[in-house]
């Protein structure tokens, strides 16, 4: 896709991404009511309508810029659900459950878009009208569900992978780590713009990347 002008780029990123963050953010919200917090419901964020979950930042200028720079991870966010962390059953260890629901969503959807993929390329010789956009759209749904489930596991608040470590640690050291959380987002937003974390996390994108193609009979083909 390199290749591709920035409207092209747009063209094909826009829908995945716009999906990957929503159905990521209603996952930890679906979550948190099932656990005994319904803020999120009660605000109406329980919704795939991205218009109630965009953040003008995270979803707009921060995507934008990344499909600007050369071989960067695209990378974004949505507006968070709300949480009351006090109406849930086990609050330290219930917010490690939700914080696990958006990284989960992720998975599955990257598997469904590999699916896509899949129907794409038996689609190319009959229909490439259809089959064309659909394959490179389901490209980027992959990449990008892909990346937003390994950027989120990574350890740090305000990242999923650092409420699922404060959470687990006892509590001396759990408060030690979610006093990073004001900081977090600004150091992984660095890390992401310089390509320290592309090259540290693009051999497990490429891992599960190829894994979800063996999985929907792709194998490297795609």
């Amino acid at each position: 896709m390199s290749d591709f002008s920035l409207l092209q780029k747009i063209a094909i990123w826009a829908l995945p991404v716009l999906f990957a963050i929503t159905v990521h953010e209603v996952a930890h919200g679906y979550v948190a009511s099932r656990l005994g917090d319904r803020t999120a419901q009660m605000m109406g964020r329980l919704t795939l309508n991205p218009l109630k979950h965009i953040d003008p930042v995270g979803t707009v200028l921060v995507p934008l810029i990344m499909l600007l720079l050369p071989g960067g991870f695209l990378f974004g966010w949505a507006k968070p659900v709300p949480i009351g962390y006090r109406n849930l059953g086990n609050p330290k260890r219930d917010m490690a459950i939700v914080a696990l629901a958006g990284p989960l969503s992720n998975l599955i959807m990257a598997l469904g878009w590999a699916l896509l993929l899949r129907l794409a390329v038996a689609l190319l010789a009959m229909m490439p009208w259809v089959a064309q956009p659909l394959f490179f759209m389901a490209q980027a749904g992959i990449v990008i569900n892909l990346v937003l489930m390994v950027v989120n596991l990574v350890p740090l608040p305000p990242l999923d992978g650092g409420r699922v470590l404060v959470g687990l640690l006892p509590d001396r050291q759990s408060m030690t780590v979610a006093a990073i959380e004001p900081y977090g987002l600004i150091v992984v937003l660095l890390l992401l713009t310089s390509g320290v974390l592309g090259r540290v996390l693009h051999p497990i994108m490429q891992s599960l990347n190829g894994m979800l193609l063996f999985v929907v009979g792709l194998g490297g083909s795609a």
